[in-house]
């Protein structure tokens, strides 16, 4: 059996869940029932499992290799796995949900279609449950799945469900989510991951499999602002292409055409698409997340950090910048400091020139006396940069509202922005 997979959409799940949610047997199960486990994994962790006398073969076994590596502070990375079905691809950015790992979160999250908040149905919904909402509402991913798991400790009742999910929409419709589900589960037995559960009639709803594999995520591309950051130019200097200059970049917003009147950012030059290359060969449109070259029909002077969009919608084109940073360092935010700057294929240096507020995760509330913004802690500050940035806010585009801050001494990255 070969899936034809080269074609198919690919979507990109984060799941974030407290310890012992049952989140690492929520992916064994997901990966086992969706036949994407060899079987001589099942075989290995069958084993593992009868060693250490537990009933039933341990799912949560397959992703766990991981998870000894996280607590011994080996890697607190974000763990990535692959499956496929022959609907869709998914990618899986597993976080650790612990507060200290809030910058894990947000780099897993900065990416995904889909968020999984995993709930334990005897527990409901806890502090780190509202923080994981939070982040993925502020990291705006479109499709929230809150996955309510264990419902075998209470009897598959329709009342917990209901009250889980009623105490999740009291607060969650504070945050900017557009699409929420629910879906009772349990991951232990199956219930509802990729088969149908037979002890939940009460549920009318779909199954966890069925729902990431027919999400709609085609709109979740800015199909609407064009903006194009040139990433390099391409000068081939031979015969055959004697004339060829071509501006070849990742497409991060709006729909292109042959014959589309464009502006380039900063100098204002305009000019028109002469023509649309590919690796594939030319192209009539190109869209996001297509990487193409395109070429204009007057010389400008154009170079890589330069974005090219249409002439009647623009980017913003500034050096003050606010945004919401999130704090990846062990050193804090330095009020006043200077660090690198990265936005699209842009570098620039930028300095703190106000922190606004330290945001309370937990209680989403704005702390504007106690401003110090330590690692992992997010709060809204405004930069100076030293050269113009083009942005847009990151409710708008993912990619032209995200920056990310560096330490031009160490290297590190420091922190994620959003631009507001």
């Amino acid at each position: 059996m070969s899936l034809h997979i080269e074609n198919t959409e690919l979507l990109r799940f984060t799941t974030a869940g407290s310890v012992d949610d049952g989140k690492s047997t929520l992916i064994g199960r997901l990966l086992y029932d969706s036949k994407s486990i060899f079987e001589d994994q099942y075989e290995q962790i069958a084993t593992t499992s009868s060693k250490r006398g537990e009933e039933g073969v341990n799912l949560a076994l397959l992703t766990d290799g991981l998870k000894a590596e996280r607590e011994q502070g080996i890697t607190i990375d974000v763990a990535y796995r692959y499956f496929a079905t022959p609907k869709r691809k998914f990618i899986i950015a597993d976080t650790p949900g612990h507060i200290q790992y809030t910058r894990n979160m947000v780099t897993g999250a900065s990416t995904a279609n889909v968020a999984l908040i995993l709930i334990d149905a005897r527990h409901g919904v806890v502090e780190q449950t509202r923080r994981h909402c939070f982040i993925a509402s502020l990291l705006q991913i479109p499709h929230l799945i809150v996955c309510i798991n264990k419902m075998d400790l209470v009897d598959f009742k329709e009342e917990a469900y209901n009250k889980i999910k009623e105490d999740f929409q009291t607060f969650s419709h504070r945050l900017d989510v557009k699409d929420i589900d629910f879906i009772p589960m349990s991951a232990l037995l199956g219930d509802n991951v990729v088969e149908e559960s037979t002890n939940m009639d009460w549920y009318g709803g779909s199954t966890l499999l069925y729902s990431l594999e027919n999400v709609h995520i085609g709109s979740d591309n800015n199909f609407i602002d064009c903006r194009f950051p040139v990433q390099t130019v391409i000068r081939p200097y031979s015969d055959e292409y004697h004339d060829y200059r071509g501006y070849a970049g990742r497409i991060a917003g709006g729909v292109w055409k042959k014959g589309d009147k464009v502006t380039v950012l900063p100098s204002g030059f305009s000019s028109t698409i002469a023509k649309i290359d590919s690796f594939d060969g030319e192209l009539e449109e190109a869209y996001p997340p297509m990487s193409v070259t395109l070429l204009l029909e007057d010389d400008i002077d154009i170079s890589r950090g330069d974005m090219i969009v249409r002439d009647n919608n623009q980017a913003d084109v500034g050096q003050d910048v606010e945004v919401m940073l999130c704090w990846f360092n062990e050193k804090p935010l330095q009020p006043g400091g200077t660090y690198a700057i990265m936005h699209t294929t842009k570098e620039a240096r930028c300095k703190i020139k106000e922190v606004r507020y330290r945001l309370d995760i937990n209680s989403l509330s704005r702390d504007e006396e106690n401003k110090d913004i330590k690692m992992n802690d997010i709060g809204r500050v405004l930069l100076r940069t030293t050269a113009p940035l083009f942005t847009d806010p990151y409710r708008k585009n993912r990619i032209t509202g995200s920056v990310i801050l560096i330490n031009e001494q160490t290297n590190e990255t420091v922190a994620a922005g959003m631009v507001i």
